[in-house]
């Protein structure tokens, strides 16, 4: 199974609709959002074609490649009008013998790390700054921003294909990886 990871879109149309695109040239069996996909929020500028209802009506026609974790942005209000759920504070997933922790990072980050074992990942969006870094036994993975990358860092999302993370730019132009260890290619 292939997934493309993407956090912090935050209401950009335009963004929305390039991740999308990105989503159908990865041909990824399903999308995971790490949360921040409506509104913009007090400590950012608008992103460019700031549009709400576009991109909720973008998202929901693909209601069924789509799980969430909630951000710091989104609320019960975007539940109602989003018809795919979006307000669990993270969720697991496994890459073979690896746990997978993801969620929005404004909770749990690499300073505060959920109650994980030695070898297990976080997965986190919020700073709209893409990283891989250890933190204690873990590793700590984030996909960037879709819509307002910080940092000089590029409009960015990931894949996890095979026990391989990859960064790549919303053009699909890979810029990072990283194999969970004891995964071969296959």
């Amino acid at each position: 199974m292939k997934l493309m990871i993407a956090s912090d879109i935050h209401g950009s149309a335009r963004f929305c609709r390039q991740m999308l695109e990105a989503f159908d040239q990865e041909k990824a069996d399903r999308l995971l959002l790490l949360g921040d996909l409506l509104y913009h929020g007090p400590r950012n500028d608008l992103p460019e074609e700031y549009h709400p209802k576009t991109v909720l009506s973008l998202l929901n026609e693909r209601k069924n490649s789509i799980f969430c974790v909630r951000g710091n942005c989104d609320t019960e209000v975007d539940q109602m009008v989003l018809e795919f759920p979006i307000l669990a504070d993270y969720c697991l997933l496994c890459e073979g013998e690896t746990l997978m922790f993801a969620t929005h990072g404004h909770h749990w980050n690499p300073s505060n790390l959920p109650p994980l074992k030695k070898g297990d990942l976080l997965l986190q969006g919020h700073t709209h700054i893409p990283g891989c870094e250890p933190a204690g036994d873990v590793t700590c993975l984030n996909p960037g921003s879709v819509s307002i990358p910080k940092a000089g860092s590029p409009h960015s999302y990931m894949t996890l294909e095979n026990g391989l993370f990859q960064w790549k730019e919303l053009s699909g132009a890979v810029y990072r990886e990283y194999r969970l260890p004891g995964k071969a290619f296959h």
